[in-house]
């Protein structure tokens, strides 16, 4: 005699449970790591960031000690750095010592990189542009740890953010 055969398509009960709980565990180790992995390409970006605003600087300093060698630029001018007295200049520029004409300028950045981890204050319902608000900024003079800007003119960046890095360092010291 032949057995019935039992057609039941399906899943049953404990099968459906099992499931659910080892995508659960699955989601709950993937969760932490796709965080930590938007941390580090965001702290990618600020080092970048930082980097392109530094070099700019240097480069500004650069065209200006070659506009005084050139005699563009008087040789002594009291309380004058050679830095960029804004963060904008870099971006509107400065006129080329290369130039015999002086008509051409020089830029040294197409925008200001925003900061990954600060988000500029809010005026009127709209995000701050003015780079004093996305990025701390120290002049010539200032000490090195200083987080109040002196005013004179640009000499260095660094994030305004108070969050701790992946290497347990704070991203304004970077």
């Amino acid at each position: 005699m032949i057995p019935p055969v039992n057609n039941r398509r399906g899943l049953s009960l404990i099968e459906l449970i099992v499931t659910v709980v080892i995508l659960s565990i699955l989601g709950l180790l993937v969760l932490p790591l796709t965080q930590m992995t938007t941390k580090r390409i965001r702290e990618l970006e600020l080092r970048r960031n930082l980097r392109e605003i530094r070099t700019a600087l240097d480069e500004y300093k650069k065209n200006y000690d070659d506009a005084v060698k050139l005699g563009k630029r008087p040789s002594v001018v009291l309380d004058e750095s050679g830095f960029p007295k804004t963060l904008e200049l870099l971006v509107e520029g400065e006129s080329d010592p290369t130039d015999p004409k002086g008509e051409r300028k020089k830029k040294f950045l197409r925008r200001i990189p925003p900061d990954p981890f600060h988000q500029p204050k809010m005026q009127d319902g709209v995000k701050s542009k003015d780079a004093k608000d996305m990025w701390g900024l120290r002049s010539y003079r200032d000490k090195v740890d200083s987080t109040l800007w002196g005013g004179e003119d640009v000499f260095d960046v660094y994030s305004l953010s108070e969050e701790t890095a992946i290497d347990g360092t704070k991203y304004k010291d970077w």
